[in-house]
């Protein structure tokens, strides 16, 4: 169907300005509304049909485009980054913000964001939620931990260990302001605590009989990917179909950069665009297959792979021989860390798609 009508939109959390084009005849409809789905409706259904809407994905969310579809509204998100820039511009404003949308559209040159489900997004905001409570735990045990390396007060054991933490709750201070300093401290460093135990028990009750069950069962085979990052990996990614073994590792950012020209041709480090959660899950379960010889497969690894079938099994023994080679073969060239870490994830990531696709 050819759309008579390509519609832009820039919306804001009290105002939106649409912008459509006509392909057929060339006009131009305009309007500036306030942020009310009935009221965009409304504008939508007076212009010459059918239409096709689309607008840029950023805070305000899905909830306009959930409407618009509802009510029969050919709607898309386009991703920002992928937007091509207006070319000698150098006035922006919500008006010129839309119409460049709407011509975009009419070209057919958006790439559009993938629109999850009620019932995905909330999960996302959980996993997500759960991101920030692990950063607010590391910036307060930060905190506390330089506190007390300005006075000279260094544990011998393990960092947040349990013997570390004995250590920290017998600590006294004979300045009564430095004991309420600390008193305070080590109360965020409870208070962070106890809400990232408590997302996590809501994830681990949330996974089991859900529609991510079975990616997440999938994604255990891979040593270095628990419950709670291959739930992490499978609501942020959502549509695994939309990738292959190769594109995943782009979406994610974990390929490196380049500046060629003519016959000169540089690469510099990842891209780290797209979905930066799913990045750092990735490069955190890469550093599990950093030992220098193969590692036995685990008791945890092991209860991973009771839950899985054969053909997922296998499929993860092979990906976790093959990931801890890589590692090895980096490392035993002189390679940095950082970036054998990086390169291990963005394999990961391969990997991690064809068990995702063996599971739905």
């Amino acid at each position: 169907m050819v759309e008579f009508t390509c519609v832009g939109l820039d919306v804001h959390a009290r105002s939106v300005t649409g912008c459509g084009i006509n392909r057929k005849t060339g006009e131009i409809f305009e309007k500036k509304m306030s942020h009310d789905p009935g009221i965009v409706i409304d504008w939508l259904e007076g212009l010459p049909q059918p239409v096709r809407v689309v607008y840029e994905a950023g805070p305000t969310g899905y909830g306009l485009a959930r409407v618009l579809t509802t009510a029969g509204i050919d709607c898309l998100i386009a991703a920002p980054s992928k937007l091509l820039p207006a070319p000698g511009g150098r006035v922006k404003t919500d008006r010129r913000d839309a119409r460049h949308l709407a011509e975009l559209v009419a070209a057919n040159l958006i790439t559009q964001v993938c629109i999850p489900t009620p019932a995905q997004e909330s999960a996302r905001d959980l996993v997500r939620a759960r991101d920030g409570a692990r950063g607010d735990l590391m910036r307060a045990r930060h905190r506390l931990g330089k506190l007390l390396l300005r006075h000279n007060m260094i544990c011998e054991h393990k960092a947040w260990s349990g013997e570390h933490t004995k250590w920290l709750s017998k600590l006294q201070f004979d300045d009564p302001v430095l004991e309420q300093v600390f008193d305070n401290n080590w109360m965020v460093v409870h208070q962070a605590q106890t809400r990232r135990d408590m997302l996590d028990k809501q994830i681990a009750e949330l996974i089991p009989r859900s529609e991510w069950e079975p990616i997440v069962t999938a994604l255990g085979c891979l040593r270095g990917v628990s419950a709670l990052t291959g739930f992490g990996l499978a609501v942020e990614i959502g549509d695994w179909s939309r990738f292959d073994g190769s594109s995943i590792g782009s979406f994610v950012g974990l390929v490196p950069s380049e500046r060629s020209s003519g016959v000169s041709r540089r690469l510099g480090g990842v891209t780290k665009t797209g979905n930066k959660y799913v990045r750092r899950l990735l490069v955190e379960a890469a550093w599990h297959h950093r030992s220098a010889y193969r590692p036995a497969v685990s008791v945890e690894l092991n209860k991973r792979w009771v839950k899985a079938t054969p053909a997922m099994v296998a499929r993860g023994d092979y990906a976790n021989r093959r990931l801890h080679a890589q590692w090895v073969n980096l490392s035993g060239k002189g390679k940095k860390k950082p970036l054998v870490s990086a390169a291990v994830a963005r394999e990961m990531a391969g990997f991690c798609w064809s068990l995702a696709m063996m599971a739905t």
